[in-house]
């Protein structure tokens, strides 16, 4: 795998020759940046720099880097000293994901000037995540960049087997289903359960989320990038002679990601988890009718403006983290397309999930997708499951709490019926 790219802008000088003893600052400096970084305090690292480091990296772009690092590895478990060559100092850092080297420099002022993640290259390549699965990371490029992601395959498997693409839903997920106000485990949990019934998986980060970024800025974002990662996902199955059949199985945005992508490719199965079944003007417009007045006000300006090709540099700062205006482009293509529609075009065999205690998607979608899909479409309802695939009260406080608890099991019913219905496919 390729190194990680910078964790922060490094300003390391020349190290010298020879190793040296770990030194007691170095130590002390370690033992804070784990401190501050678990804690979620990324302020009280970003006082630790130099003022070289704070002009070039500032605390906003700083903050933003470490949540998007920690979404991604979790928390930092250990460090362990390795060696020391002056100014630089490398440690290995266990995070509850991953293992990397951590390479720090400091002046005279035990001020960072300098630090960074590496891949340990002696880490093991594939990860035992449980005694029934095997974990191997994957990547493939794009124009855009690198999509990186984790396969995980039976540890019996024999012959060719099928193998499920999880597209993920709505917001900055990581391929594990967390990030944002999620931390779930969602799609590990649904790899391991496809794994221990003798099906392969791949789950990936989406876009400026993963290890491995490219320099696409989120300006420049559309919803059509989506479509292309998962085709070039696709195409690299297609050309791997362990499967048998290729699935796509898309989680609420997903769903629609992997309907445009099923065109003119060879998926044997369409899995929807949770898929809205109308564009995203009307999704955008539904989730905010009960909001405060300038909530509901606020996002119809800016659906209005982007009607007329428009950016609105005027946003709420309440609306943000949906709409703000980096990310109206996006918006603007996601809603050209109608999830009635093109679930039409397919031609594969297709199932429909939807949760009576899903709190943003209501069980309306699915009918709604049944509707319009071939006749052969298979459409269950799954008594008391949620938008994060697991077991929850249909009141919003308990519901919501499922959210924070990844290792809350996903809802057998549904896990069944998936696996059910990919074992029957032709």
């Amino acid at each position: 795998m390729r190194k990680i790219a910078f964790f922060i802008i490094t300003l390391i000088c020349a190290a010298n020759t020879y190793a040296q003893a770990e030194p007691a600052n170095y130590t002390i400096a370690v033992d804070k940046f784990k401190t501050f970084y678990n804690a979620g305090q990324p302020d009280s690292v970003f006082n630790m720099f130099s003022d070289d480091m704070k002009l070039a990296l500032p605390l906003d772009q700083f903050k933003t880097t470490t949540t998007q690092l920690k979404l991604q590895l979790g928390y930092l478990n250990k460090t362990e000293f390795v060696k020391y060559n002056a100014p630089l100092g490398i440690y290995r850092a266990t995070f509850q994901n991953a293992i990397f080297l951590l390479n720090i420099a400091l002046n005279n002022d035990n001020q960072f000037t300098g630090l960074k993640l590496t891949l340990d290259e002696k880490a093991a390549p594939k990860v035992v995540a449980d005694p029934s699965v095997i974990e191997t990371p994957i990547s493939v490029k794009t124009l855009a960049g690198t999509v990186s992601g984790t396969l995980t395959m039976p540890d019996n498997a024999q012959g060719k087997i099928p193998v499920v693409i999880i597209i993920p839903g709505f917001g900055p997920l990581n391929r594990d289903g967390n990030g944002g106000d999620f931390n779930t485990n969602m799609y590990k949990l649904l790899a391991y359960n496809l794994g221990k019934n003798g099906i392969a998986s791949i789950r990936y980060d989406k876009r400026m989320i993963g290890l491995i970024q490219g320099s696409q800025k989120e300006k420049d974002l559309r919803f059509e990038d989506n479509v292309d990662d998962v085709v070039a996902l696709i195409d690299l199955l297609n050309s791997d002679d362990r499967f048998s059949k290729i699935i796509l199985a898309g989680h609420s945005e997903g769903s629609l990601v992997g309907m445009l992508a099923s065109h003119d490719e060879p998926i044997k199965g369409f899995i929807s988890l949770e898929g809205e079944a109308v564009p995203g003007e009307k999704v955008l417009t539904e989730e905010f009718k009960n909001q405060a007045g300038f909530m509901s006000e606020g996002i119809k300006n800016v659906l209005d403006s982007l009607k007329r090709g428009k950016i609105n540099y005027n946003v709420e700062p309440q609306l943000y983290s949906i709409a703000r205006p980096s990310m109206q482009s996006y918006i603007m293509s996601w809603c050209r397309y109608d999830p009635g529609v093109e679930i039409h075009k397919l031609k594969m065999p297709v199932l429909l999930i939807q949760g009576t205690n899903d709190l943003q998607v209501g069980v309306d979608n699915g009918l709604k997708l049944k509707a319009s899909a071939k006749s052969s479409a298979i459409y269950l309802i799954i008594r008391g499951m949620n938008y994060v695939l697991k077991d929850a009260p249909a009141d919003k406080a308990p519901n919501l709490a499922t959210y924070k608890q990844p290792d809350l099991p996903l809802n057998t019913e549904m896990a069944g019926d998936i696996i059910d219905f990919i074992q029957k496919l032709k």
